[in-house]
């Protein structure tokens, strides 16, 4: 989906998996913030809170929200073994029917250029970049490859690794939100694109919010990073 007014900013919130409170936290917050839109990377499910609340809670903020690889491991029952996974009695009629209508990758236009919204890297929700990741791992990543070889994307809008990252690759600019789950470094973000930057939010042990890193939004003129090259 295309919406016509270019973003100026936009909040990011990261992989959910059930983490009913920071979810609250975060989308108060970009309310109140007044950002444009609010994205969300997908994977709400498997995690210790309740993922009825967290999917309500996604509707009733209006999230622009995608599949992740475990909404899709939810609704075909796989890895169901996993630890704190979500069984399908814990889900009511209305949350499953909101899981299952959501879309693999959304599009937006922002001031800058063209946005992708997807959990990994397009139409794959296992694929990713790490911010170490170098040389074979980035030549052999071939969901990153296709991204920059069609050059329809300005931004891409991931999560899926856990680990918030923003990284040029030509004139793609991936912005990893990170996640909200509680062991890994929870946070989200606002970006905006009208000043050129992404701020960080961490959020605290005891859900207290707290300022964290601001990372320049980088710019076609930047030095390239390919990695091909």
């Amino acid at each position: 989906m295309t919406i016509d007014a270019p973003l100026r900013t936009v909040g990011i919130v990261g992989d959910i998996h059930c983490e009913v409170e920071s979810l609250k936290t975060a989308l108060s917050f970009l309310k109140e913030a007044r950002v444009d839109r609010i994205l969300a990377v997908g994977d709400i499910v498997d995690g210790e809170g309740d993922v009825n609340e967290c999917c309500q809670l996604l509707q009733d903020f209006g999230v622009a929200t995608v599949r992740g690889n475990h909404e899709r491991w939810f609704l075909t029952g796989q890895m169901r073994d996993l630890p704190e996974v979500t069984m399908q009695s814990e889900v009511d009629r209305l949350s499953r029917a909101f899981i299952s209508g959501l879309p693999t990758t959304r599009v937006f236009d922002t001031m800058r250029g063209r946005l992708l919204l997807c959990h990994g890297l397009g139409e794959s929700d296992m694929a990713g970049v790490w911010p170490d990741d170098q040389g074979y791992f980035l030549e052999s990543n071939l969901p990153l490859l296709r991204l920059l070889l069609e050059g329809e994307y300005r931004f891409v809008v991931n999560g899926h690794t856990h680990n918030r990252m923003v990284r040029r690759f030509d004139d793609l600019t991936i912005i990893n939100a990170g996640t909200l789950y509680h062991d890994h470094d929870p946070c989200f973000l606002i970006t905006d694109f009208e000043e050129g930057f992404v701020h960080f939010y961490d959020i605290g042990e005891t859900g207290r919010l707290m300022h964290g890193k601001i990372v320049q939004l980088p710019l076609v003129s930047e030095p390239r990073n390919h990695p091909c090259r």
